[in-house]
């Protein structure tokens, strides 16, 4: 899946641990990250699912309410390059724990918010970390793994974050659910420094995982290529945060279920996200545009079917399914083509990935939330995310017909 995805980035690292105490100990560093990644997954993911319940909690409206999880990924988004070139030559191992400590911070701000504007800033915080995050894993795990086996490591830290949506963002809803939606952050920050704790036992302490140049890392912003794959990025996966970041209202609302029913959808949105970057992780291996062809193509049919028979049950939870799968059948081409263009700066392009899809998190709970906002109704978020992926398979496709030097990276 993912190993193909960042197998370009993480090739690009030279170095790897010969020390055999290292070695021994490659797969409690990996899973150290693992469990890193999955603690940022469900940080993001959850605030989705407990939508409602902290926009009750401080008085305001649900699309209003989508201005805290605009505001993480507006932190992941700025944070990403910012973070990434301001640490370009710190230790990795110092940059993640540093990283992972703020992350807890964060969330802990999150739990004790007690207006729109503190929440909103607490989630900026959080998200900020997000992208440096991955991009230094992905060193690591080159690092610890050695040559031959990179992508296969980076995909063991990347599980994280898919597990996060099938197991983590339904399990820390449902405890909102049950004991408040402030004892979900703290559960999600004491998560968060079991796994600083663990970063600060397993990844190894060497030189090797010095920073590189400054430069060297900027080298990737001067290419078109990556620009234009960020812009396909951003707009067309968004529709799947139009959809996921609405997933309680849809439920409760539309469907007229109870809200238990809300952690099944995010498994079922959880499921689908796995099957499709399974899928698409195999596609972005052979062929340099079917995958995103194929996903942003699909997505669209599923996206109007959604918005005009959502209503009706079975249609609701197919296209939690299929909105999932497909968009994460695309997303690995767009991770195969953003790291071939620029393989020189694979820090900087690991952030700049997360930075890509967390635009498309804001710029579709965004659209989502002024689609409800103007009285169209829940079901509307969905022709909002019509409109995004059709927008990003039409840029990407004119890319390829009139730009040959893009069409394959």
């Amino acid at each position: 899946m993912l190993d193909k995805a960042y197998h370009a980035q993480c090739a690009a690292v030279n170095v790897h641990s010969s020390d055999p105490v290292e070695r021994a100990r490659c797969r409690l560093t990996l899973l150290s990250l693992a469990l890193g990644s999955f603690c940022i997954g469900t940080s993001e993911f959850a605030s989705m699912g407990i939508l409602q319940l902290f926009s009750e909690s401080l008085g305001i409206s649900i699309p209003t309410a989508t201005n805290a999880v605009t505001a993480y990924a507006f932190g992941v988004v700025i944070g990403a390059p910012l973070v990434t070139l301001a640490a370009a030559r710190l230790n990795r191992r110092t940059l993640l724990l540093m990283l992972m400590a703020q992350f807890v911070l964060g969330n802990i701000l999150s739990a004790l918010a007690v207006n729109l504007e503190m929440f909103v800033l607490a989630r900026f915080i959080s998200g900020m970390p997000q992208g440096a995050y991955f991009g230094a894993g992905a060193v690591v795990a080159t690092y610890v793994y050695g040559p031959g086996h990179t992508g296969k490591a980076f995909a063991l830290v990347m599980m994280g974050l898919t597990v996060a949506t099938i197991v983590g963002s339904p399990l820390a809803t449902f405890l909102g659910q049950t004991i408040g939606w402030r004892n979900t952050y703290f559960a999600v920050s004491g998560l968060g420094s079991l796994s600083f704790l663990a970063l600060m036992a397993f990844v190894p302490k060497t030189h090797a995982l010095n920073g590189s140049s400054v430069i060297q890392e900027l080298s990737a912003l001067r290419k078109g290529a990556v620009w234009m794959t960020m812009l396909v990025a951003a707009l067309g996966v968004a529709s799947i945060f139009a959809i996921y970041t609405f997933v309680g209202p849809l439920i409760t609302d539309v469907a007229m279920l109870e809200a238990g029913w809300i952690p099944i959808a995010l498994t079922v949105f959880g499921l689908g996200m796995t099957a499709g970057n399974f899928l698409g992780g195999r596609l972005a291996d052979t062929y340099p545009a079917r995958g995103l062809l194929l996903g942003f193509g699909v997505a669209v049919v599923v996206l109007a079917a959604l918005a005009t028979f959502g209503f009706k049950l079975p249609v609701l939870f197919a296209g939690f399914f299929l909105v999932g799968a497909t968009m994460f059948t695309a997303i690995p081409t767009i991770q195969v083509r953003l790291t071939k263009f620029a393989p020189e700066a694979p820090t900087l392009v690991g952030a700049m990935n997360l930075a890509a899809l967390n635009l498309s998190n804001a710029i579709g709970a965004w659209s989502g939330g002024l689609a409800i906002a103007s009285g169209f109704g829940i079901l509307s978020s969905a022709w909002a995310g019509f409109c995004l992926t059709l927008t990003g398979l039409v840029i990407f496709t004119m890319t390829l017909t009139r730009r040959p030097n893009l069409a394959a990276a």
